[in-house]
């Protein structure tokens, strides 16, 4: 863990979720091993079949990690950015706004989805705001604070924004694999080829997130709210509006089209800098790390591609 952080956090965050999602996986919400179902909390099994793995995940990997390799000043950094919440109003119009509409008009390219599209009923609107702080306290919260908030500056400190991102992108979304054989994809009706999107997803995503924490100051409640707006729109608004098109692949296939379109924009129009500053002052953002005791290198000024953190 002291030597090599960001192995021992992906071997934490997969370790523990994975292990936790097992009951799941093996229950009747799943292959069906097991002789009992979860029960239903919130309308759905996932509820308890499913949170405690990722809350025992990413947040907890990273909080172990942290903790181990940069003590208590390095919680306090982590911790800081949990509530960061201080930022241009542009970031949450994007958030808020950008996101249903980018996803709900890529769609209509998909085929068949012009024909049966309708607009969706008011009770959808009246849940919306709801169900969307839920997604920030589950799926944000669990997620985020380690897949942005640790690995990336970590992973980009290294090889760059762009790599950084491509790197995290495909196991950010093979962390999620063992769910393609539950309920949450629809198990059995999933084929080889609905991981694989779904990864795409992920890494198309990601770049996207990246953009949203460095540009906003290394702000992870922003990175947290694009992606359980990400979830809302999928969950509820799409299906109303799209009730011809299948719900996983469908909203899977939107999801490719416009976060790779958006990410596409975003690489061309920062050069593939993703919102990370060009000079190493102007990218103290605090959402570096520090380098385990003994083992600080000295802070170099020269040319070259600037490093987050001390």
């Amino acid at each position: 863990m002291t030597s090599r952080p960001l192995i021992g956090y992906f071997t934490l965050a997969f370790g523990l979720t994975w292990l936790a999602w097992l009951p799941y996986v093996l229950s009747g919400n799943g292959l069906g091993v097991l002789p009992w179902r979860f029960p239903e909390v919130l309308g759905s099994g996932q509820t308890l079949g499913l949170l405690p793995g990722a809350y025992l995940g990413p947040i907890t990997a990273a909080f172990v990690i942290t903790a181990r390799t940069e003590g208590r000043a390095g919680l306090r950094r982590w911790s800081r950015r949990l509530i960061r919440w201080r930022v241009g109003a542009r970031f949450y119009l994007a958030a808020l706004l950008g996101v249903p509409v980018v996803a709900v008009g890529v769609t209509f390219a998909l085929p068949g989805a012009f024909d049966g599209a309708r607009l969706p009923s008011p009770a959808v609107f009246l849940a919306y705001l709801p169900l969307l702080g839920m997604q920030v306290l589950t799926s944000g919260l669990a997620e985020e604070p380690g897949w942005r908030d640790f690995a990336q500056p970590r992973l980009q400190d290294r090889f760059g924004p762009m790599t950084g991102s491509l790197i995290l992108g495909p196991l950010w979304g093979a962390w999620h694999l063992p769910l393609f054989f539950t309920e949450w994809a629809g198990w059995p009706d999933v084929t080889w080829l609905m991981p694989v999107e779904f990864v795409l997803s992920s890494v198309l995503l990601g770049i996207v997130l990246t953009w949203v924490f460095n540009a906003s100051g290394g702000s992870l409640p922003m990175a947290m709210l694009v992606h359980a707006n990400v979830n809302t729109v999928f969950s509820l608004l799409w299906p109303q509006m799209f009730p011809t098109l299948e719900v996983f692949r469908g909203s899977l296939h939107a999801l490719i089209l416009g976060s790779g379109a958006v990410a596409l924009i975003l690489i061309v129009a920062t050069r593939g800098r993703l919102g990370l500053p060009a000079s190493p002052r102007a990218a103290s953002i605090d959402c570096g790390h520090d380098e385990p005791a003994g083992r600080r290198r000295p802070v170099r000024r020269s040319a070259g591609r600037p490093r987050l953190g001390a």
